[in-house]
């Protein structure tokens, strides 16, 4: 802490809403401290609303009491034994028998205190300890409450207030900052994003809504500003602040400063925007089909972009370089939506002079690759971006210049809407970068206590990764939904994925919902991941935004049914099982690889798998009925996967299908691992496509991660989110896809005795595994046909639960079926195109036929796309003939019904 600022906290100096003091210029202009070290203090207790606290295990004997002690600098102390000192207070408190709120439910059981005769509002800007007392006032324990209780009982009026943030116009510009717990505000700006403080002005509070406000004459549109908080914090006392404004919408360099700036300005519109037509193909959710991509990624080495562009969000408007002619090709094929890893401004990349290592040539299984992007990857221009720093604004160093993140955003939004695709952004609220006083927090040192969600103790939870947000609090859910309504307002973002979506409440996300489409005016489309894990597991707190918890709301999430069936294992194992543990796809039972051999797999395993394939192609619905190889016919909400059911949605909007995204290894990595190692090159890529397939022909929505289409490896990297350019390469040139290019960083992949690095070296170094030329532009291609059935077939595509339970069957299912040959029939009759089309996906190394006597009758032929398709094994040896269909090996072929 500056010496200033020590000062007074030591004095106690009352700093109240105000002309500004000498010296506060000075604080504007002074770099943000790295804080001392600081434990944070047990806060047990919790305000239940604004009259009434609750201390979970507390046990009071005759002639004990708890009373609330304050102190607005800050300096209580309350030793066992000893009376408090150090306060200016304390407030009595009687007995309440006020219900507990089903928002803290999660909390124990406690004796509940009610708060008379004090004004609640001014001790939340104080230090708060509420003390376990003696009959002679001496401690006997001690804790801080927690303060979101009290905060949203007493400012619910703030979830109203729709001018948050900074707002330039003709006559003035103002600006308004949540903090209803600060003891004093001021505005510091600067005349331009590197100039010193030209001016400190006074703030004043509202007391109806906690919000600090200022208006100042003139568009001030370009100036730079920050918020000076004087505010109390449960580790460092009463401290200033300096902090940028959460609602930015346009920052400094490395995120510094905010900027005045309204994004409504025609310096900030590309020229167009404004009438700029958007793509219009999707007329359901199931429409959807979804290309999963980093902006680096895409194009930082891809030499036909100009050197400036790479990494950037120009490169997306360099309309003849290889990467778009790829995205054109996919748009014209079926694609509708590329979804960007996060975009919003992130903590991890420097926006100006971030490090490119200099990587040895080295064995395709060498070390020495690994230890030079390791090296600088702190420093280094990559990152997926999961670590929120400013939520409304564009990152910078997608930028050519930070400066005009604003501007090439939209830019890269109007290239790609005119290439036929619409843009959808991966949206990460569930936690942020940084909290307490850390200098790369912002909402934390705003409102301390506030924004994050806390466990018993009042510490930060971090089970997501990081330091978790607490959308459950009415503040916290406002400025989730507020950003993404202007991300679809300003930037004509089409769809959204929400990043550990189940870490939020299911009603905040149907308000988002509502306002995203308000604003809109038409359908967005939100998914996000529904996993069920952590403090608000099965509903803890609230009823989440989870798997098994949003069925009915119409938002989608991710599918691992028909991901784990078909990969084998699970996202997190390693050593010998991430061999052994095959999947649908790539061997189990059928095609043993050594490992598995050693251990074979029961016949049954593969059965079920089969039957959870099934569960895919029907939308993981609820309510649709399968019989299963054991002979019983059972709705998917009966069937088990593990301790969850293998049916979960009502409608098939709010299934997203996948077997790859930018998480855990690539598919092609991890069939590296689980394919018989004298698998070919191409039978490799045959497998990579039937994965395709699968999504392709599944009732839901079809999600895809870059570069699956071209064999994509990164090295067998299972967390490549920091591990720079060299494992998130592509390579839109068709060349190579980047397997054997060393052995991956060692934090994450190292494995159990290395155990993890040894199976990657053994396949690594083997160079009959890696796809030349001919396999990726082979699965290019048939990937291509694959989008191009779905999108021309609306039967793959059933836009309800009603249509699909009427119209899907699965032929040869049941006792006694065929696990390597699955098959789904879609009756069309009564609709327009064909009278039924029957999908058969066979994942054997042998041809496979399906007899299906009834239909010896019926015109079968193969789809029109296939014809004439990449695939010439399909083409040459899939037929219909007398009530038979015969499949090639390892293919997947699709037949109509005129």
């Amino acid at each position: 802490m500056p010496v200033r600022h020590a000062l007074i906290a030591l004095l106690g100096l009352t700093l109240l809403a105000g002309a500004a003091h000498a010296g506060d210029l000075d604080d504007c202009n002074a770099p943000v401290p790295v804080p001392a070290v600081a434990a944070r203090p047990a806060a047990e207790a919790y305000w239940l609303d604004a009259r009434t606290l609750q201390w979970p295990g507390l046990k009071l004997r005759s002639g004990e009491r708890v009373r609330l002690h304050h102190a607005r600098a800050a300096g209580l102390r309350a030793a066992v034994g000893e009376a408090v000192s150090g306060g200016d207070g304390a407030v009595e408190l009687v007995a309440s028998d006020a219900v507990l709120p089903p928002r803290f439910r999660f909390i124990a059981e406690g004796p509940r205190f009610a708060v008379a005769g004090a004004d609640v509002t001014v001790l939340l800007r104080e230090q708060l300890l509420l003390v376990h007392e003696a009959a002679d006032g001496s401690v006997i324990a001690a804790t801080g409450v927690q303060l979101a209780g009290a905060l949203d009982d007493l400012y619910a009026a703030a979830e109203q207030v729709a001018d948050l943030g900074a707002h330039p116009a003709r006559a003035q510009t103002r600006f308004a900052v949540w903090a209803p717990t600060a003891q004093r505000v001021l505005l510091c700006r600067h005349a331009g994003p590197e100039s010193p403080a030209l001016a400190a002005d006074a703030m004043r509070f509202d007391t109806a809504t906690g919000v600090w406000r200022a208006e100042l004459p003139g568009d001030l549109s370009g100036q730079a500003y920050r918020y000076l908080v004087d505010v109390v914090t449960p580790t460092h006392g009463r401290v200033r602040n300096l902090v940028t404004d959460p609602y930015s919408v346009a920052l400094t360099a490395d995120s510094q400063r905010s900027l005045v700036a309204d994004l409504a300005a025609s310096a900030l519109k590309p020229r167009g925007w404004d009438a700029a037509p958007r793509p219009d193909r999707v007329k359901a959710a199931t429409d959807q089909v979804i290309y999963e991509l980093h902006v680096r990624d895409f194009s930082v080495s891809d030499a036909s972009v100009r050197p400036a562009w790479r990494g950037k969000y120009l490169a997306f408007t360099e309309a003849s370089s290889n990467g778009m002619k790829h995205l054109k090709a996919l748009a014209k094929a079926g694609l509708t939506d590329v979804h960007l890893l996060p975009v919003f401004d992130f903590a991890s990349v420097p926006e100006r002079g971030c490090k490119t290592p200099v990587v040895p040539a080295g064995a395709p299984d060498g070390e020495g690759q690994q230890a030079a992007v390791m090296a600088v990857a702190a420093g280094d221009c990559f990152n997926w971006g999961y670590d929120p720093w400013h939520f409304n604004t564009p990152e910078g160093s997608y930028a050519t210049d930070p400066l005009k993140r604003v501007v090439e955003f939209r830019q890269m939004v109007m290239a790609l809407h005119k290439a036929g695709l619409r843009v959808g952004m991966d949206m990460v609220y569930n936690h942020m970068s940084a909290a307490g006083q850390a200098p790369k927090s912002v909402l934390d040192r705003l409102v301390p206590g506030y924004y994050h969600r806390l466990n018993a103790k009042g510490e930060i939870e971090r089970s997501t990764c990081c330091d978790n947000t607490a959308t459950e609090n009415r503040m916290m859910a406002k400025l989730m939904i507020d950003s993404a309504a202007l991300w679809v307002r300003e930037y004509r973002i089409d769809s959204m994925r929400f990043d550990l979506m189940g870490h939020q409440p299911r009603e905040a996300m149907e308000r988002l919902q509502a306002r995203v489409n308000a604003e809109a005016g038409r359908p967005v489309q939100l998914l996000g991941e529904g996993w069920n894990f952590g403090e608000v597991a099965n509903g803890a707190r609230f009823v989440q935004a989870s798997q098994l918890s949003l069925n009915g709301s119409g938002i989608g999430t991710f599918s691992d049914r028909g991901r784990d069936a078909a990969r084998g294992g699970s996202a997190g194992e390693g050593g010998d099982d991430s061999v052994r543990r095959q999947g649908w796809l790539n061997g189990l039972v059928y095609a043993p690889n050594a490992l598995a051999a050693s251990n074979p797999a029961k016949p049954e395993e593969l059965l079920t798998a089969a039957d959870m394939i099934r569960v895919s192609l029907a939308g993981s619905l609820r309510s649709y009925e399968l019989t299963t190889w054991r002979g019983d016919t059972q709705r998917l909400d009966h069937i088990a996967y593990g301790d969850q059911p293998a049916g979960f949605v009502a409608e098939p909007s709010e299934v997203v299908n996948y077997v790859e995204n930018h998480d855990n290894q690539t598919l092609f990595d991890v069939n590296a691992l689980k394919l018989p190692r004298d698998t070919s090159r191409a039978d490799r890529a045959r497998v990579q496509m039937l994965a395709a397939a699968l999504v392709a022909f599944s009732q839901g929505v079809a999600y895809f991660h870059a570069g699956q289409d071209i064999l994509r490896s990164k090295s067998m990297d299972r967390n490549s989110y920091d591990s720079g350019d060299w494992f998130n390469r592509l390579d839109w040139g068709y060349r190579t896809n980047h397997f054997g290019t060393g052995l991956p960083p060692k934090q994450d992949n190292f494995g159990q005795n290395g155990r993890d690095w040894s199976l990657a070296r053994e396949r690594l170094a083997d160079r009959a595994m890696t796809p030349g030329p001919a396999e990726i532009a082979w699965a290019r291609d048939v990937f291509r046909d694959l989008l191009e059935i779905r999108a021309s077939t609306p039967l793959l595509r059933l836009a309800s639960a009603a249509e699909i339970e009427k119209r899907v069957s699965f032929p040869g299912s049941g006792p006694g079926q065929n696990p390597v040959l699955v098959a789904t029939r879609i009756d069309g009759r009564g609709l327009p195109g064909p009278r039924a089309v029957l999908t058969l996906i066979n994942v054997s190394p042998d041809a496979q036929v399906l007899e299906l006597p009834d239909e010896a009758g019926a015109r079968w032929a193969l789809h029109p796309v296939q014809r004439d398709g990449a695939d010439a094994r399909v083409k040459r040896e899939a037929r219909f003939r007398d009530g038979k269909f015969e499949v090639p090996a390892r293919s997947a072929a699709v037949f109509v019904l005129p």
